[in-house]
Order: structure tokens, then sequence, then C-alpha cells
């Protein structure tokens, strides 16, 4: 622990010089809520204090840390009625420590709640995707990396990870080592009344905000700009450490694993491609997937021995969202595209005998070779240069209207099977566009 929390008991009104310290007992929780889009941790933790009945201090030390103190909160969790906090006092001379003066009419052992923010601890999802050995199914391991360069060690820590955009007025970093934390002192006790006064007072109604949009997540299952993850159990996390823990794990998720050929985007090798969606259909579908890198792996023999297929970085996957993985280049289809012959015809003229319009006529030859040992589906996209186009073909392959601009073919073909198809493009030009 790099933080001194200690409990001062005042034997002369405004004196620091007669006090008797007492030991502050050891956590008995902390929660740490990390947010993946700025560098930001709510933390809360909780501990039991010994008050006497009258005035007590409690010092909380920040240093060598990245505590913002300008986010301190502290709150009795039982007798809130006898309990009041009175004042935030930062001494002068002293860096990074602030007394809380606390005025009680029991004496009791009282659990405390402390709460602040923190930076230095983040966190990134990662996923392993298993495809079974027909391409039909996949076992999608979820994970995620939690690094603490904090400057505090927590130990049993309850974790709660949070996606969402966060607007943050002021850098944490930044408030943590400013002395004192709100500005230059003028007196020995800063009131109450003095910080509230300052534009600090943006700050602490954002971390509001925070909160009761926390709260509101939990009540709504996350339908807000927010969704909150939650990791099992408790965990133990020094600082400069990090930590991998696993966030799920689901077999046989239904998926479609196929090709994609797009000469001007791809070049000429075509792309593996898994899609698969977010919902209880494909046996997901519980919470959004935070977004991260996907591993996709292939299950070769009987015996469990898995072949790296490629990987993709995702974008946040809200529940119900499509997603299409491409895996990069693959070796195990070639496609050929040639075109074997070019025309123009059906001139039109103007007045003045110039031509005004014409179609041109390209036909083009497409071999698909596929060397797997499985039936493959594959995507052929063929980006025309603009609108005013029409495809002839006969019955041996299917097409449809992409865009605009482009046509997509779509072939099935049998293990180590061969196929080849032509296709007539016409583009009308000038004139003939009408």
């Amino acid at each position: 622990m790099k933080k001194i929390l200690t409990l001062f008991i005042l034997f002369a009104f405004n004196s620091f010089s007669k006090i008797d310290i007492v030991s502050l007992p050891l956590r008995d929780k902390v929660q740490l809520t990390i947010y993946n889009s700025a560098d930001l941790t709510l933390v809360r933790d909780e501990r039991v204090l010994t008050l006497k009945q009258g005035k007590n201090n409690l010092q909380f030390s920040w240093a060598n840390t990245l505590i913002d103190p300008t986010s301190l909160d502290l709150i009795p969790k039982q007798e809130i009625a006898s309990i009041s906090i009175s004042q935030l006092i930062y001494p002068p001379r002293i860096n990074e420590v602030g007394i809380w003066e606390i005025n009680s009419k029991i004496s009791k052992k009282i659990p405390f709640e402390i709460s602040y923010f923190t930076s230095g601890i983040s966190w990134e999802a990662f996923y392993i995707g298993i495809i079974s050995n027909d391409e039909k199914s996949m076992e999608l391991k979820g994970f995620v990396k939690i690094i603490n360069r904090s400057g505090e060690d927590y130990e049993n820590a309850s974790v709660r990870l949070v996606v969402g955009k966060i607007n943050l007025l002021e850098e944490i970093q930044k408030l943590a080592k400013r002395y004192p934390p709100y500005g230059t002192p003028s007196e020995y006790i800063y009131p109450v009344e003095k910080i509230e006064r300052v534009p600090v007072m943006e700050y602490r109604a954002a971390k509001g905000m925070l909160l009761e949009a926390r709260e509101k997540e939990i009540i709504k299952e996350g339908i807000s700009e927010y969704f909150l993850y939650t990791i099992e159990g408790t965990e133990n996390l020094p600082n400069n450490w990090s930590k991998r823990l696993s966030s799920f794990s689901q077999k046989d998720i239904p998926i479609e694993y196929f090709y994609k050929y797009e000469e001007e985007k791809y070049g000429k090798e075509p792309r593996r491609i898994v899609k698969f969606a977010n919902d209880l259909d494909h046996k997901l579908g519980k919470e959004p997937l935070p977004d991260g890198t996907i591993k996709i792996f292939k299950y070769i023999n009987k015996e469990g021995n898995l072949s790296y297929i490629g990987s993709n970085i995702t974008k946040y996957i809200p529940i119900g969202e499509k997603v299409e993985l491409d895996l990069g280049q693959s070796k195990e289809l070639k496609v050929e595209v040639k075109k074997m012959e070019r025309k123009t015809k059906n001139y039109m003229f103007n007045k003045d005998g110039n031509i005004s319009g014409w179609e041109e006529e390209e036909i083009y030859k497409v071999k698909v070779t596929n060397y797997k040992n499985l039936p493959v589906k594959l995507e052929i996209k063929r980006n025309f240069p603009h609108q005013y186009w029409k495809i002839e073909t006969d019955k041996s392959v299917e097409w449809e209207k992409y865009d605009l601009t482009s046509a997509k073919f779509v072939i099935i073909l049998k293990p180590m099977e061969i196929k080849e198809f032509t296709y007539k493009l016409i583009l009308y030009e000038g004139d003939r566009r009408n």
C-alpha cells in the first residue's frame, strides 16, 4: 500500500500538535470501475473506522499515486444521521495530503466508503475463436487484460469494466500531480465553501452523472450510452502488474465461413471471412462485446491440434449486431478473371452528325479453383465505372446487384472442384444512358 490512511482524534480545536494517532484498519473490500475510452477508474474503498464522540480527523495521502484529489469523497455507510463530514482540509506545506473533519454524535465502529478517480489503470479485450473441422461452428473465448500503473496496489478487488465514451473536463494525471489541489493556499484551513466556488464543481458534477449513469445501466441492463461489464469474483492487482482474466466462453456458435474476392480492394488473392451475430440464435447476445483483437484458429485433427487462420480487430459489437471478420488472404482458392472481348456498338448521333452515345460490351471469363477437401462459398464482387450498366449471363452462376456501381457473384464449389463461367457487361455511355 502506497497510500497512507490514518485516523486522528483531536484533543484541541484547530491544533495538529496534540493528537492521538490511531491506525486505520485494512480495506474490507474495494471495487474498481474501469473505463476503456479514457484513462479513468472509479475506486470505491470500504473500511471500518472507530469513531469517538465529538470531532475526529481522517488523513488521506495520495503520494506516489495518480489519484485525483479533487474527486475525493467520504461517506458513512451506517448511522448517517449521527455523523457529519464538515470539511476536507489540505494543510499548507504538506504535499499530497488531505484531512477530513468528521463530527460524530456516537462512539462506534462505522463502515465508511472512500471514493475517488485515478488514472493509470487500463483494460483491453481480446478473443480466441476455434473453428470446427467442418467450418460450420466456432468456440469463442473472451478475455480482458487489466494493467495497473496507478501507483497503488489493489487486493481482492471486484472489477467492473465500462464501455462508452467519457468526456473529461480535465486530465486525471494533471490533477493528481497539482499542488495544492485547489490552487494557491491563502489560509491554514480550506473551508468547503471556498472549494465549492472553483471550477472543479463542474468536474464533481460530471462525476455525479457518471455514478448515476452507472447505476441506471445496471437497472436498465445496459440500455444507455454505457454498458457495465462485470468480472466474476475478486482479483489482486498490484501496481505495475498486468493480468489476464477470462470473461466468457461459448461453444458451438453457428458461423458462416466463406471467401471474398474483390480485385480493386484486396488484390488478386481471395480473403477468408467468418460471419456470425451477437444474438441468441448464435448462442451469444447476453452482453455487448467490447472492441478488441480476435485471433482465429481451426481444429485440424481429432487430437485437437490447432492451425492459425488469421486475426482481426473488431469495434464494439452491440447486442444483435452481425459480425464479419476478415482473416486475410488465402491460398486455398484461386480466382482468375480474364477479359476475353471488348467492343462498342449501338451508336447514337446528334444533329451535327457526331457520336453522342454508344454501348461498350465486355466479355469476361472467370475460373475458380478450390484446393480444399471441403465445399466452399465464394463471393466475387465486380466494380463498374458508373451506374449505367447491365449484365448478361447464363444460369450456371448466381449474381445480384450489390449497389449502383457493382455486382456480386456467388459461387458454391465442391471439394477440389474447378468452375468456370462467363458474363457480358454492357456499359451505356453518352446519350445511351437516357
